[in-house]
């Protein structure tokens, strides 16, 4: 390696080339990646405790997805479905189809991104009711484009600065018992929306993540999921359920709306449907699926052939190596160890929550064991600190104090110690120097 192939150097030639909207946490360059390892052009080794931000449950790289698509590579690359369709686009509608849990008949569409597939189940749903109105969440995460912005629940930074947005579009408060917020508070908020703001008649859809991303792991009550199904059957409205981050397995289930016993009309899916290449995908019950006209769904790239091989590699991956079950297991390796470092005397009153469904596991950071005195300072220096020592880990929240937990769920019991072993060395770490 020379000077010029070295990661600040790659670095300076990122800000004089790239806006700098485009966020990076890391400014080191990977060269080479294989299943939940990292390794960067300057030859340091990572432990990836963040798999692409939830796209790589199967693991960098998965010898299954790498062949699948090196298979459809010796035939062709694309076609544009729209021109031209191909088997494999179908394959994996069908299964999809048999595995989401939607009410009644389902079918498919293919999109290439996870705002694109939000975007689209909006249309659907505006198309099949002939209303406008939506309904999201605090804290919620959908996307960056204009509507995506519009349903995410948090301005900075995702709002900030990008002017007016779509309209009709309305936020509850997302209920988290660890922040005083209880469902039936949620549930009232609802009711004076319907009497102070819009007709529930005019809403098409409400759209919820069973597990909050970006907004801080907090996972949805069967109890708020089952009361806005009611909302929905009683006036009309398309339930959207945003699987986007949650799905694949992620969850201990293949979807974590499936935790619930709740079924959606209508689920968004993307990051880990192929195993790092991009796909999104829209489910849902076949009658508001088949509302739009003919030409009204689409996208030049929705569907890739590449990607929709790596997607079918994926659910036979899931399947034969028991990922759901996996997941589980990963899920108590770190809630037991996070639990030990929260109870450990030299880092008291440090962590204040620890929550999730199977590896969908985080910690919320705060001071003194106060849940009302986060602590986003303490979270990025632990990001650093554990970038230092060869563990990528992510942080999300509102009060961007909540570090989330991502690792592939192909990782070995070995490589899930050491990197909680480095963990508990940078928390203790950054701890020490705060208070020298």
């Amino acid at each position: 390696m020379t000077a010029a192939d070295s990661n600040a150097a790659l670095q300076a030639r990122r800000e004089a080339a790239v806006p700098r909207g485009l966020g990076i946490q890391l400014p080191v360059f990977a060269a080479k990646a294989e299943n939940a390892e990292i390794t960067d052009i300057e030859g340091k080794r990572y432990i990836d405790f963040a798999a692409g931000i939830a796209v790589l449950n199967t693991g960098h790289l998965h010898p299954k997805v790498k062949a699948a698509v090196q298979a459809q590579l010796e035939n062709f690359s694309h076609t544009c479905i729209q021109v031209m369709p191909y088997e494999g686009y179908i394959r994996l509608a069908e299964r999809l189809n048999a595995t989401v849990p939607t009410r009644g008949p389902r079918k498919t569409v293919f999109l290439t991104t996870g705002a694109e597939a939000i975007e689209n189940a909006v249309k659907i749903a505006r198309h099949h009711t002939g209303r406008s109105g939506v309904i999201a969440f605090s804290g919620a995460f959908h996307g960056r484009t204009l509507l995506g912005m519009a349903l995410t629940g948090k301005v900075v930074p995702y709002k900030a600065g990008f002017g007016t947005l779509p309209g009709d579009v309305y936020h509850l408060p997302f209920p988290v018992a660890y922040h005083g917020k209880e469902v039936s508070q949620t549930l009232e908020a609802l009711e004076t929306l319907f009497k102070a703001d819009i007709d529930p008649k005019r809403i098409a859809a409400m759209i919820i993540e069973p597990v909050q991303g970006e907004g801080g792991f907090y996972v949805a009550q069967a109890e708020l999921l089952a009361g806005i199904r009611k909302i929905c059957d009683d006036y009309g409205i398309v339930m959207i359920v945003d699987e986007v981050q949650t799905g694949f397995a992620r969850t201990g289930k293949m979807f974590a709306i499936e935790h619930s016993g709740v079924q959606p009309d209508l689920v968004t899916m993307a990051k880990s449907l192929a195993g790092g290449f991009p796909l999104s995908a829209v489910t849902g019950k076949a009658e508001i699926m088949d509302s739009p006209q003919a030409g009204g769904l689409g996208g030049t790239y929705g569907g890739n052939p590449l990607a929709l091989a790596a997607g079918n590699a994926v659910l036979d991956i899931i399947e034969e190596e028991g990922l759901c079950a996996r997941a589980d297991e990963i899920g108590t390796i770190l809630t037991d160890r996070l639990k030990e470092l929260q109870n450990s005397n030299s880092l008291k009153g440090v962590i204040g929550d620890i929550r999730g469904l199977g590896a969908m596991v985080a910690m919320e950071l705060v001071a003194d064991g106060d849940a009302n005195k986060p602590d986003p300072e303490l979270t990025k220096a632990l990001i650093a600190k554990a970038a230092q020592k060869g563990l990528i880990i992510l942080a999300c929240g509102v009060r961007a104090n909540v570090i989330r937990f991502l690792c592939p769920l192909t990782v070995s019991n070995e490589l899930l110690s050491e990197g909680m072993d480095i963990l508990g060395e940078a928390m203790r770490e950054c701890v020490a120097e705060r208070a020298a």
